[in-house]
């Protein structure tokens, strides 16, 4: 006689055997999702930078040349921030700290309107001044990325006890020229996340810094001065020691562009700069501030400059080095907070 409820065993077997595999097939997907999911997850909490925040930020007004060809700046890929004009036939080269690189575009600019003939030839430079020298030592060659040129300067600036040294040293040509002077202050986050009220707060552990790197910026010697005057020797060795060994403290190569780059990207919270750096990006727009150094603790810098030894334009240099110090030259740097040099204790 026929089973009638064997149809129902193997309908009821076929119904597991379905949830089974489902719940199987839905068991190995799981980790795959989640995984999905949290990549997801870290995918959007990965910050999105604007373009402005990158250098060069002056949208092509540090630059001269009259015919610029091919526009192919991309930030974060493919920028010579720090490099400016046109190489093809200068009659003017200057090199210049780069703490003020801001300033040249109106300088030059000035210039050229006093000096119709250098129109378009003026090309200069502005990474730190020590690398600066390092490149007219090797006969004016240098290398940024997948590319090598050589320039000569015709003129070298930095501090005026720089100046003096390697007028010593032959490499430039006397008198050297001072023209004006800046001081030190800390540069922060707009919002001043750390609550950073002097020098003192930089060695707070928890603090993370951006700090001009000794070996290649000369302002680091200058900060160190101001350090030991708020907190002795302990301040100055907890900030360029400690704190760079513990990896709260990261040294700069050109700290006029890395500083205030990285306080924008959160990755550090305060940095001793120029005055001067900090006015620049706060007039711009950027989302920066400063807190200002008690005079009893900063240090005042002699800005100047001198002809190089073989200058191929000598008196395009000997120009440059009388307009630096004129009228017209002083008021453009006293929109950055610099003051005009009179014979005082030089730096």
């Amino acid at each position: 006689m026929p089973n009638k409820s064997l149809p129902n065993k193997i309908w009821t077997a076929r119904f597991v055997a379905r949830v089974f595999g489902s719940l199987l097939v839905l068991a190995m997907t799981l980790p795959t999702l989640s995984a999905a999911s949290d990549d997801c997850k870290c995918r959007a909490e990965l910050p999105l930078y604007p373009d402005e925040i990158f250098p060069p930020w002056q949208k092509g007004e540090n630059n001269d040349a009259l015919n610029r060809g091919v526009d192919f700046t991309i930030p974060q890929i493919d920028s010579l921030a720090d490099f400016h004009g046109d190489l093809t036939d200068p009659k003017l080269v200057l090199f210049v700290g780069g703490n003020y690189f801001f300033a040249m575009a109106p300088l030059v600019k000035t210039f050229e309107e006093l000096h119709q003939e250098y129109k378009g030839k003026i090309y200069w430079e502005t990474i730190p001044p020590g690398l600066l020298v390092k490149q007219i030592q090797n006969g004016g060659t240098i290398t940024s990325g997948n590319m090598t040129w050589t320039v000569k300067a015709d003129a070298y600036f930095a501090g005026l006890m720089k100046v003096k040294e390697l007028i010593d040293d032959g490499l430039l040509v006397a008198p050297g020229v001072p023209y004006v002077t800046n001081t030190l202050t800390i540069m922060v986050p707009k919002d001043n996340p750390a609550h950073i009220t002097g020098l003192a707060d930089l060695a707070k552990p928890e603090v993370r810094l951006a700090m001009p790197n000794p070996e290649f910026e000369g302002v680091a010697r200058q900060i160190k001065a101001s350090l030991q005057k708020a907190g002795g020797e302990n301040l100055a060795k907890a900030v360029y020691q400690d704190k760079v060994k513990d990896g709260s403290a990261i040294l700069t190569r050109v700290h006029h562009r890395q500083t205030p780059l990285f306080l924008m990207q959160g990755r550090v919270q305060a940095g001793v700069t120029w005055q001067s750096e900090a006015m620049f990006q706060e007039q711009i727009g950027h989302a920066i501030s400063h807190v200002e150094i008690p005079p009893d603790q900063n240090v005042t810098a002699v800005y100047a400059g001198a002809e190089v030894r073989g200058a191929a334009h000598p008196e395009a240099a000997k120009q440059w080095l009388e307009f630096i110090k004129s009228p017209e030259a002083l008021h453009i740097f006293e929109r950055y907070g610099f003051k005009p040099y009179q014979a005082q204790s030089d730096k």
